[in-house]
């Protein structure tokens, strides 16, 4: 693979160096000084992988912050952005906690060979060491207890001249870190060193950080906090996600790509300098092989569901053999071999949009046993609103996007579960097929197309409902006496008669010659196995969109799916020229840029929050009539193999 010019270099901590520099414009206090009047200091990450860490007062704005950087960096700021997750980071900084991972990328969108990048070059800023310590904790949760001595030992072992070992497996760099007994402690993942990020140290570079990834809905440099955020969701330890934090952490052991432009062609030679990192920090667990070498005859039906239910919740793109790690409970010579799963590498859930999952499980036989009365339980106990809002809390970078996808999947799993659903039908329901080198929606996408339609609907009879009040009011005034007639609320539209505005509705003309036949036949089914419809006249098209792509022959649904196809390009271009503005609706979406259009049938962080609100009435609403098609079509059939997007040759 060619060398991308664009490559970061030297991604180092230059804050000694900093303070010098700064030191005419910007007058520097003692520790304590800086402790007494509120200080703060946040790590800023350009889109090149290079990190600095800068002390901020209280009256520090983005600007403020940006003319530090152009001091330091020796290159103008001004068409930069400085972002954390969503948001576009302008004046106050007083929400920002410290030592915030913050990025600061370019906003014009092309860059000339010729152009530095956003790279300390000055000679004060050539392998400058941090301040701090070898690891600091970036983001600390409630829950890393158990993970602050574990850093303390590695920071101890790292003193002590015990070196870290790199990974030669994956796609991206990660390292084994080892505590003072020279045995493995934490596996450590550099969020610039991530696949197609600008120090991969295998060749997968060519993206800045906070460019569409390896899936498309996962940006560069943001798997880090993905895998906390698993490790926070995963309550009472239930699926055994090893305990993950983010950290700053400084080792030369840390991978750096040269560029032509940016490579600090004036270090000493032959001297050995720390590099400093953001990354995911997670304990190492001890462990026989992955669930790749060993038959999954053994592994306890209890430990598949459970770390099914995580997948699920997190709507993981990515659940293959060679992230569930295996343990061994029971010695050699005896009887049984009991086995304990231990699921690892989470940097792809959580995506930006619906897209399709993978899930290693969905076959396995355990995946197909009803759930026990402790994992209901367990599941009924799920709050995503109170999910959705801890990880505002305790990962505050993390896009709403996220959040909302979060949210529809584990809403999924709790209605699918009290409908009677067992692990293997809920997957199945979230998974796309895969024919013609083509996907077609999952049942899941479908209802939320649906349910989408449906709350754009909701949102334009409002609107008309409220321009005709603002009519009124002068002829109500007149006549106080006159009773006008009171209109149902946004929620509880009837949607007879009217046609949506949402492209995805012309999926009903699309399949209009199709669906009388389709009707009959699960009425037919429905009759003999006694399967009730109760579905309301104005959602029953959701009924009609998922049987008609499952239950006909294959060269109707080859018809059906190209009707799928363009309607949904069109869709995707709609939502391209509106996603800017929807996006600006709320505070959750001012730093979101458009993802390709290809990435989902249906996106759900372009809706406004009432729209969104809609949105989920809309689809708790579809799923009892949608679980009821899929038991009856289930009924006497085999499972079908599938082919995922992971599997792809």
């Amino acid at each position: 693979m060619s060398r991308n010019l664009e490559s970061p270099v030297q991604t180092q901590m230059a804050v000694s160096a900093l303070d010098r520099a700064l030191s005419s414009d910007y007058p520097t206090k003692s520790r304590s000084e800086v402790r007494v009047n509120g200080w703060k200091r946040v790590f800023v990450q350009t889109d090149t992988g290079c990190v600095l860490a800068i002390q901020l007062d209280r009256g520090d704005n983005a600007h403020t912050v940006k003319r530090k950087l152009q001091v330091a960096l020796n290159f103008p700021t001004e068409e930069s952005s400085l972002t954390f997750g969503d948001r576009v980071l302008k004046n106050d900084l007083s929400t920002i906690r410290n030592d915030s991972p913050l990025l600061l990328t370019k906003t014009f969108m092309h860059r000339s060979s010729s152009t530095p990048c956003m790279s300390p070059t000055g000679k004060d800023l050539q392998q400058q060491r941090d301040r701090g310590g070898p690891i600091e904790l970036l983001v600390c949760p409630s829950r890393c207890c158990r993970t602050k001595q574990l850093v303390k030992d590695v920071a101890r072992a790292i003193r002590n001249g015990v070196d870290p070992i790199p990974a030669n497996g994956g796609l991206g760099g990660a390292y084994y870190f080892r505590n003072s007994k020279g045995e493995n402690a934490a596996i450590v993942k550099p969020n610039d060193e991530e696949p197609f990020a600008p120090n991969n140290p295998k060749g997968f570079i060519g993206k800045a950080l906070g460019q569409p990834g390896l899936k498309k809905s996962v940006r560069v440099g943001e798997t880090g906090f993905r895998e906390v955020a698993a490790y926070l969701l995963d309550y009472d330890n239930s699926a055994n996600v090893p305990p993950t934090v983010l950290v700053k952490i400084s080792h030369p052991v840390f991978h750096i790509n040269e560029g032509v432009n940016c490579a600090n062609k004036n270090a000493a030679k032959g001297a050995i300098q720390a590099v400093s990192k953001i990354a995911s920090f997670q304990q190492f667990i001890p462990h026989d092989f992955d669930a790749s070498d060993h038959g999954t005859s053994s592994f306890p039906v209890s430990a598949v569901h459970r770390i099914g239910i995580l997948d699920i919740r997190i709507f993981n793109t990515d659940r293959h053999a060679g992230n569930l790690l295996v343990r061994k409970l029971t010695r050699e010579g005896k009887f049984g071999n009991q086995t304990e799963l231990i699921p690892i590498d989470h940097g792809l859930c959580l995506p930006e949009c619906l897209e399709d999952p993978y899930f290693e499980w969905i076959h396995w036989p355990q995946a197909s046993i009803p759930f026990s009365e402790d994992e209901l339980e367990y599941i009924a106990n799920l709050d995503p609103m109170k999910d959705a809002d801890m990880l505002r809390m305790e990962l505050p970078m993390i896009r709403e996007a996220c959040l909302r996808v979060l949210v529809v999947s584990t809403i999924f799993l709790k209605e699918a579960t009290a409908f009677g659903l067992c692990l293997a039908e809920i997957g199945e329901m979230m998974s796309r097929e895969f024919t013609g080198m083509e996907d077609q929606p999952s049942e899941l996408e479908l209802i939320c197309m649906e349910a989408r339609r449906l709350a754009m609907e909701g949102e334009d009879c409002s609107t008309e409902h409220d321009s005709g009040d603002e009519d009124l009011t002068q002829f109500e005034l007149d006549n106080e006496d006159h009773e006008l007639p009171k209109e149902p609320s946004a929620h509880h539209f009837e949607f007879k008669g009217r046609s949506s505005r949402n492209p995805l509705s012309k999926l009903d003309e699309a399949d209009e010659e199709e669906e009388d036949d389709t009707e009959e036949e699960l009425e037919s089914n429905e009759g003999k196995l006694a399967c009730p419809n109760q579905f309301n006249k104005r959602v029953a098209d959701i009924s009609k969109l998922s049987t008609s792509l499952k239950g006909v022959s294959l060269s109707d649904k080859s018809r059906q799916l190209s009707a799928v196809s363009k309607v949904v390009s069109s869709a995707k271009a709609s939502d391209g020229n509106s996603n800017q503005s929807g996006l600006q609706a709320g505070n959750w979406g001012s730093a979101n840029d458009k993802l390709p259009a290809s990435v989902s049938f249906v996106k759900l962080a372009d809706m406004a929050p009432e729209t969104w609100g809609l949105f989920l009435e809309k689809f708790q609403e579809l799923l009892p009539e949608a679980f009821r098609s899929r038991k009856c079509r289930a009924t006497g059939q085999r499972a079908k193999q599938r082919l995922g997007t992971s599997c792809q040759f």
